[in-house]
């Protein structure tokens, strides 16, 4: 059967296209009707299947009755459209479900344990995973599997040859672990401490060794915690935290050290005398080993299971604090091994001892809900994956099973890869992030690793990003995302370092600052709050921004003495820093008022006072940061650019209409006013100063640059308050953001369909002149990193390399040279070496965006244009058309794919051929040579005007300086060598001169003993390898 055939066999609605729906939407809406109407069966197949041309009336009758299930005789425009939605997701689910993972060569990993390992856990925070054995040896990784460190977890009760390690739990929110051991105690060690995992508590006394752990916060509130582990007696019992963040257990009055491990016992917290704390506990599994336990946020209860066939798995119902818990039990023959929950789906997964993996509701104990049949050995672990809605299993045989749960279908056998060993204590752990799945034999472990689906593109953060910065004291990438992810990146190779999740619960972060330290990382969120961090993770102020509202916070300025927040309104929000000596923190007044007219969006500050902020409406106001006073006002329509002394200069200005609401704290424009449509021209989202131009903004240059709004780029003179020059970097793309390099050499600019543009700015708006210049600069080069809105940029120099990093909505965080060639992107797979060449090629402008500047000006010019400018513009676009069809093809193309920087092979042949080129090479610019000659990579400028020159007076009066040279007694005596106008010293090394010196004294050494022995010399005759002496 051809594709043609298959495609008719299918249903109707599969091969109806957008048109075809628009026209069957014409039947629910008739001309005198405004609303929707019913349609009954017979008219909608008649008329359906005229209208659409294509498929038999039985065709569409089918889809009548697939559509009304209720079977009310008719049908809207709401039920079909709902019908296809339902229908479209379905689809989607099946399609992930049925994705079948693709696993690389399984690996071997070496590993330090000389014992069995006991569990395995992924601390996010640090991107490390953990790994701890029976001997008590603690084993860190890096994210890429590779050993770290390992560290000796031991504790004083029992001696180290006793020592056993039953189980570990995670606790991320308090960055800590919890181990257990046979020595009937728990001990938490902190992870952030000086020294890395030193204890700080220790429960002691249990009743019975505790083997199996798990540990479970509320998303929602950090504070509320739950550590449950089940014993060898059969035992389940909780801790349940309210404070968890604050502290786990209550330290006692007496202690002196704050740095002592705190003793607790069991009894005391059984009792309750920590009220920071409570227990909670049940014995239904009688004295079976509880295997497995796992505390159930969402049903508020503990499951737990043994491998005895009664009472195999028990599910606690927690009521009241301090009521007893209410169970529910499951007999399942035989007993299981393990168990996993899948919240989404609802379901309980268990790893039965008679080969059978079950699938059960929490709420029908009677029977299972699906029974997955195909092991042929006891079942000993299985795990969810969470997105796909799939099943991972494994039995004592060594068989790896993929489970398509809707389905209840096995969709693939993994088998005959791992060790091969006979009696083997194993632990399955599945990192779905990352697709990375542990097995572990004993005190081996293996990796098999999903291979990257063909297409996915590349992703930094799960959510769009909104901030990244570059730290130059760590040299670590900060990025941020809109789930309120924090995650920091090496430079170097694009490995993740940390990540901090949740940092100010479910909003978005927006704006990121560094101190000037580096040590300080500030974010700010759309919950109001502003909240400074180390990088340890630990909170250590917040700022209320928005005094407990939710505002929306566009940038925030670290300056020596204060802290300005930005962004949700017309006046500026300060922190002085000599006030965050408290957690919460209002802000303080700013001095200088309400001056803007509309809502601040950015600033920026020039060393040592200068201040500047933009707003909504494209006004620039110029602060003394010092003393808070407004000094003067930009505006690129010109009208508003004036000089005040004092705020109620500009209480004069009438406050303009503006079309804005609130609602819930966040404002929302209108987009529908004419005046509204031109302040977006001029809106301004970023305010750089040139900081390299020190002495131009004196003179009549630009030394602050502005963007936002239709693209544009301003550039200004803030001492005299004039607009120099701007330009459109996007033409018909909105609003746009940029950043410029440290050296003010190099304008970088993105816009919301993911293209970045690099211009040359050394050179422009050097001199104003009494018209704004509207000529762009040199377009160096474009391309596209992204596939959405580019949202933030950032610059850096590293290695000598300076590198544009970029942020976007499309969740990636590019790192790229500035002629256009990506490094790579933080989260791909690969770790990069910065080591490439990244200069610019001949600085060329594009000529398609040139041309259309060109038109620009002719149009926006119009008759204020000499003729002389009117004929240089079209010999200017004549050039431009001949070369059109050439340039224009390498301009659709920015981003090539080159075999010797995507290849490893072809690195490493790039590598050893570079070497062999580095003893010849003459310059590293080898993009800017070319074959016309050596120097024709240069740009002669202009020639300096000579100013005149005085003549001096032996010019002028020759006859009179001859006279007086001859009868002079004093003649000029040059010297015999050239020490007067040549010093040797500046002209020869050391070692040269020293050498000089050395054979000089050897030489006047010769002649002194040749003097004083005239005689001999005279009556020997000198033999033929020494020169003869004569005298005169």
């Amino acid at each position: 059967m051809d594709t043609r055939e298959k495609k008719e066999t299918e249903f109707i609605e599969n091969r109806l296209s957008m048109k075809d729906f628009l026209k069957m939407q014409m039947l629910f809406l008739l001309p005198d009707l405004k609303e929707p109407v019913c349609v009954i069966r017979e008219v909608f197949v008649d008329k359906a299947s005229s209208l659409v041309g294509r498929g038999t009336k039985d065709e569409y009758g089918e889809l009548f009755d697939k559509i009304d299930v209720t079977r009310e005789g008719f049908i809207t425009w709401d039920k079909l459209t709902s019908f296809l939605l339902l229908e479209l997701y379905e689809r989607d689910e099946h399609t992930k479900t049925s994705v079948v993972p693709q696993w690389k060569d399984i690996k071997l990993l070496p590993t330090a344990h000389k014992e069995p390992i006991q569990k395995i856990a992924y601390l996010r925070s640090s991107s490390r995973y953990l790994t701890i054995s029976r001997e008590g040896l603690l084993g860190i990784w890096t994210d890429s599997l590779t050993t770290q460190k390992t560290i000796r977890i031991a504790t004083d009760s029992v001696k180290l040859k006793d020592l056993w390690v039953t189980s570990l739990a995670l606790l991320p929110n308090v960055n800590k672990i919890a181990v257990g051991f046979t020595s009937k105690e728990i001990c938490f060690y902190d992870l952030l401490s000086k020294q890395e995992f030193s204890c700080q508590y220790k429960i002691q006394d249990l009743e019975q060794t505790p083997i199996s752990m798990d540990y479970w916060y509320n998303p929602g509130d950090a504070d509320e915690a739950v550590l449950s582990f089940g014993d060898v007696g059969g035992e389940v019992n909780g801790i349940c935290f309210t404070t968890a963040q604050i502290s786990l257990f209550e330290r006692p009055t007496n202690t002196a050290d704050p740095d002592s491990v705190i003793i607790i016992k069991w009894p005391e917290l059984v009792s309750g005398c920590h009220r920071s704390c409570y227990i909670v506990r049940h014995r239904a599994h009688r004295s079976s080993w509880v295997r497995r336990v796992k505390y159930l946020g969402n049903l508020e209860a503990f499951i737990s299971c043994t491998t005895g066939a009664v009472n195999s798995v028990v599910l606690a119902w927690k009521e009241n604090e301090g009521a007893p818990l209410r169970t529910t039990i499951f007999h399942i023959s035989k007993g299981i091994n393990d168990f996993d929950y899948h919240a989404g789906m609802n379901l309980i997964a268990t790893a039965g001892i008679d080969n059978k993996v079950c699938l059960w509701n929490p709420y029908v104990i009677s029977k299972p809900t699906g029974v997955l049949q195909g092991h042929m050995a006891s079942v000993i672990a299985v795990q969810f994956i969470i997105a796909k809605k799939q099943l991972l299993s494994f039995s004592k045989d060594k068989v790896l099973r993929v489970w398509d749960v809707h389905h209840q279908l096995c969709i693939q056998r993994v088998a005959g890869i791992f060790p091969k060993c006979v009696d083997f204590h194993m632990v399955l752990y599945f990192d779905e992030e990352h697709g990375k799945l542990l097995t572990t034999f004993n005190n081996q472990i293996t990796l098999l690793e999903i291979k990257q689906e063909t297409g996915q593109r590349v992703t930094s953060h799960a959510k769009p990003v909104s901030c990244v910065l570059y730290n130059p004291v760590f040299k670590q990438v900060i990025s941020s995302d809109a789930d309120s992810t924090v995650t920091c990146w090496m430079i170097d190779t694009g490995q993740k370092i940390k990540q901090f999740t949740r940092c100010h619960g479910n909003a978005e972060i927006s704006a990121m600052a560094l101190d000037a330290t580096g040590t300080r990382l500030f974010t700010g969120a759309t919950d109001g709050m502003v909240k400074v961090w180390d990088f340890n993770g630990h909170c250590h102020h917040k700022l209320s921004a928005g005094l407990d509202q939710a505002v929306e916070i566009s940038q925030i300025l670290v300056l020596k003495r204060t802290v300005l927040v930005l962004g949700w309104e017309r006046m500026i929000t300060v922190f002085r820093l000599n006030s965050l000596t408290q957690f919460f923190v209002k802000p303080a007044e700013w001095k200088g008022g309400l001056q803007h007219q509309d809502d601040i969006l950015c600033a920026a500050f020039l060393p040592p006072q200068t201040l500047v902020s933009g707003s909504y409406d494209g006004e620039i106001i110029i602060w003394n940061n010092n003393t808070e006073n407004a000094l003067r006002k930009l505006h690129p329509g010109g009208k508003r650019n004036f000089k005040f002394n004092s705020d109620s200069a500009l209480s004069k200005l009438g406050n303009r209409s503006r079309s804005s609401s609130t609602h819930s704290g966040k404002r929302t424009r209108s987009l529908v006013l004419t005046e509204t449509e031109t302040e977006c021209n001029y809106n301004i989202t970023r305010l750089i100063f040139l900081e390299a131009r020190k002495n131009v903004a004196a003179g009549d240059g630009a030394n602050l640059v502005s963007c936002g709004g239709s693209g544009t780029v301003r550039f200004w003179n803030t001492v005299k308050s004039c607009l120099v020059a701007e330009f459109i970097a996007h033409k018909d793309v909105g609003s746009i953001i940029m950043s410029i390099d440290k050296s003010s050499q190099y304008l970088f600019t993105g816009d919301v369909d993911g293209w970045v543009k690099v211009w040359d700015i050394q050179e422009y708006g050097l001199h104003s002149s009494d018209n704004v210049i509207n000529q762009p600069p040199a377009l160096l080069t474009r391309f596209q990193p992204h596939v959405d809105c580019v949202s933030h940029l950032e610059t850096c120099v590293h290695n000598g390399q300076l590198l544009l990093i970029s942020a976007s909505a499309d969740c990636s965080v590019v790192v790229s040279y500035i002629n256009g060639s990506i490094v790579g992107i933080f989260g791909q797979e690969e770790h990069w070496r910065i080591d490439g060449i990244g200069e610019l090629p001949v600085p060329t402008t594009c000529l398609q965006d040139q041309k259309e500047q060109h038109e620009d000006e002719k149009s926006n010019a119009g008759s204020e244009e000499t003729s002389s400018e009117k004929n240089s513009e079209d010999l200017e676009d004549g050039s431009l058309d001949q070369s059109m069809d050439t340039e224009l093809d390498v301009m659709e193309h920015p981003i090539l794919s080159n075999p010797w920087q995507n290849t490893i092979l072809g690195k490493r042949f790039q590598e050893c051929r570079g070497l062999k080129e580095s003893d010849h090479r003459l310059s590293p610019y080898e993009e800017m040579r070319s074959s016309i000659g050596t120097f024709s990579s240069l740009r002669v400028g202009e020639l300096s005007r000579v100013e005149k020159i005085e003549k001096p007076d032996f010019v002028i009066n020759p006859h009179f300086n001859v006279k007086i040279l001859k009868n002079s007694e004093n003649r000029l005596n040059l010297p015999d060598t050239g020490k007067g106008p040549f010093d040797e010293r500046s002209l020869f090394p050391k070692e040269i001169l020293e050498q000089g010196q050395r054979a000089r004294r050897s030489h006047e050494q010769q002649e002194a003993t040749l003097r004083k022995k005239p005689s001999r010399e005279q009556s020997r005759k000198p033999k033929a390898s020494f020169s003869s002496v004569s005298k005169p």
